[in-house]
């Protein structure tokens, strides 16, 4: 069964000396908004992230493969889809396309979360995904830099060796210096940003995207740079907890209440309000993420909404009560 209620929520992601989402049209630098120098990462950053994690922690389980893999033609996939769906691979009517979209959602997680192009090569359609991620935007403005690095160790071939002694005979008559190079490293001292996800009832009921799902986007984001780490990426965290809004409308009518909580009792950016984060007053350069005050205003909590707070991947959603033993997050 498909999810029955609307969602939004929020994260913040923490990054200490790190490139957290470099630009290749910027020589891999810091993406920076340049009016006002604040920091973002792309969506499509975070969703492989999500990815990555979806494909480490349930590879093998039904339903649980990624169709937007690293270095692969999504084509096989589509293709796949199409024979599973029992479709031949070159038919392209209505029917059959509407067949193996159905067939897509129900093998690849990211393609029932997110949606997916899939109108290249075999053809499945188009699917457009429940779960939508905006851009994360850093609270602060953040300050790139570009150092300069040394390896100790060079990769330059030499087009005359056919052999591993070809390789030590030109390294023996070599400088010493020569065989040392210099790179570059572009990272920034520190930054929390801020995303926001917003998760459509309506959309879900096209895709199957159900409550097993959803806890297991919950758990992905919190857990997804946990097992993607690299050299470039510094130490980079998702702050605890997850902050959620779930729509559970307000009739009496049932029926009115099941339409109310598909479609939402509040706009979401009105629930986004309600969460402010700021540095502490005694703060000059914040370096962590107990450098700033979070605050959820509760008593304006719409009618029809209920707040939601996820400490931990695997622990239950605190609903409408702030999380104990939380010194980030205060009520006011």
């Amino acid at each position: 069964m498909a999810i029955k209620n609307r969602y939004e929520f929020m994260f913040y992601i923490q990054c200490v000396n790190g490139n957290p989402n470099g630009d290749p049209d910027m020589g891999n630098s810091p993406r920076i908004d340049p009016q006002d120098m604040h920091g973002y990462i792309t969506d499509v950053a975070i969703k492989r992230r999500i990815r990555n994690y979806i494909q480490t922690a349930f590879t093998d389980e039904a339903g649980m493969s990624i169709i937007m893999q690293n270095a692969t033609n999504i084509n096989k996939f589509i293709a796949k889809s199409k024979e599973l769906a029992g479709v031949k691979i070159d038919d392209k009517n209505k029917a059959s396309i509407y067949a193996s979209r159905k067939k897509a959602c129900e093998l690849f997680y990211d393609v029932r979360t997110f949606g997916a192009v899939m109108s290249t090569g075999p053809n499945a359609g188009q699917v457009r995904g429940p779960v939508q991620i905006t851009f994360a935007k850093s609270v602060d403005p953040i300050l790139p830099l570009d150092i300069s690095i040394t390896r100790m160790c060079t990769t330059d071939n030499i087009k005359t060796a056919t052999s591993y002694a070809d390789y030590v005979e030109a390294e023996n008559k070599a400088n010493e210096d020569s065989l040392r190079t210099m790179g570059r490293k572009q990272f920034i001292p520190y930054g929390l940003y801020e995303a926001r996800g917003f998760i459509s009832a309506n959309l879900a009921e096209e895709t199957g995207f159900d409550e097993n799902d959803l806890k297991i986007l919950f758990e992905s984001i919190l857990n997804m740079y946990e097992h993607d780490r690299s050299a470039s990426k510094g130490q980079m965290s998702v702050i605890s907890p997850l902050i959620i809004f779930r729509h559970i409308g307000t009739d009496s009518d049932e029926t009115q209440r099941i339409r109310q909580c598909k479609l939402g009792c509040a706009p979401a950016h009105k629930l986004f309000e309600l969460v402010k984060i700021q540095k502490k007053t005694e703060v000059t350069l914040p370096r962590n993420y107990t450098d700033y005050d979070c605050h959820v205003k509760l008593s304006a909590l719409p009618n029809g909404v209920e707040i939601g707070f996820l400490n931990s991947p695997y622990d239950e959603i605190i609903w409408n009560q702030l999380p104990e033993e939380n010194d980030w997050i205060t009520c006011n």
